[in-house]
């Protein structure tokens, strides 16, 4: 028994924080939080063979073409950007 008393305890907190916060975004006092851009992305891989493979990364607005391998990553170059909502930031 003194279990569903805990069970029923906690489902009423946790009840009271969901209508809180209903009740709050209605107000317009607590607003959802705005979305975050993503800084980083990985538009395209292309597989070489087995392991090795190169990546095209666009990272901060610009897009680097990386390469892959069991020895570690390196850059082979910067690529110009050519999405224009990207690019004028």
């Amino acid at each position: 028994m003194e279990y569903f008393e805990q069970l029923a305890a906690v489902a009423g907190v946790l009840g009271g924080l969901v209508a809180l916060r209903w009740w709050l975004r209605r107000r317009g006092w607590a607003a959802s939080l705005p979305k975050r851009r993503r800084e980083l992305e990985c538009l395209e891989r292309l597989a070489l063979g087995p392991q090795h493979s190169l990546h095209l990364v666009r990272a901060g607005g610009r897009l680097m073409l990386v390469s892959s391998s069991p020895g570690g990553c390196s850059l082979i170059g910067h690529l110009p950007d050519r999405d224009p909502e990207r690019s004028g930031r």
